[in-house]
């Protein structure tokens, strides 16, 4: 596929088309055409760097609630070399590489590491042609998506995490919590935390620090929903 058709295919644009071809120019084709002056390696490492930022940045404004620990691991999950090569499939990026003929005829159009270089490069490309804002706006859709598989695992998200991604998705709010009680000696503190959805979810969780009364707050109100859903279902199919 020529890239000037795949970048239409994309719903992409390119004010400079060296740029675009750069970006899709494997080394094992620039070593069989002489009259290619770049690959994409050095458009991958901006891309890399790109992503790890927009990606973060994404993470920090839309999980207000997430520790840094499981911002960490979110990110790298979102940036994985296997993630990266689905986003390169979903956009057939495979099809638009210029490739080597030995590198095509073993499998390199679909070869993840290919795939996941490939899309840094892109971005990377994009990036210099269009700035950060549209390298935000292309990849936002993407990140909501893969974030919403990523936080099924639950070694990754925490239940505030979880709570926070579903308020945010079904009613547009942030999770409120409010620290209504604090009980016991200076050494042995115990709070009650209460975290409220909007007007649809009250839930309360204790624990020896705020953090872990939130915590508890958190997965009481998530117990709630799930008897909701339960509760709605079982009507549905009476």
């Amino acid at each position: 596929m020529k890239p000037d058709e795949w970048v239409r295919q994309a719903g992409l644009s390119f004010s400079d088309k060296r740029l675009l071809r750069r970006a899709l120019t494997h080394r094992s084709y620039l070593n069989e055409h002489a009259e290619s002056l770049e690959d994409n390696e050095r458009l991958e490492y901006l891309g890399d760097a790109a992503l790890d930022f927009i990606t973060a940045a994404w993470l920090y404004n839309h999980f207000p609630e997430m520790d840094e620990g499981a911002l960490t691991r979110l990110r790298s999950a979102l940036v994985r070399t296997e993630q990266l090569a689905r986003f390169a499939q979903e956009l057939n990026l495979g099809q638009a590489l210029l490739l080597g003929r030995g590198e095509e005829g073993t499998g390199g159009r679909s070869r993840p590491a290919i795939l996941c270089a490939s899309f840094e490069a892109l971005i990377g490309a994009l990036y210099l042609d269009s700035g950060l804002e549209r390298v935000t706006e292309f990849m936002e859709p993407r990140l909501i998506a893969a974030a919403e598989a990523a936080l099924e695992d639950e070694r990754l998200i925490d239940a505030r995490s979880i709570l926070q991604m579903w308020a945010q998705a079904e009613l547009g709010e942030t999770p409120q919590y409010e620290t209504v009680g604090v009980e016991g000696p200076d050494h042995d503190r115990e709070f009650t935390v209460e975290v409220r959805v909007g007007e649809v979810i009250t839930a309360r969780g204790t624990g020896h620090s705020k953090q872990d009364a939130a915590q508890r707050a958190a997965a009481a109100a998530l117990e709630r929903l799930n008897h909701i859903a339960s509760e709605r279902e079982h009507k549905q199919g009476g």
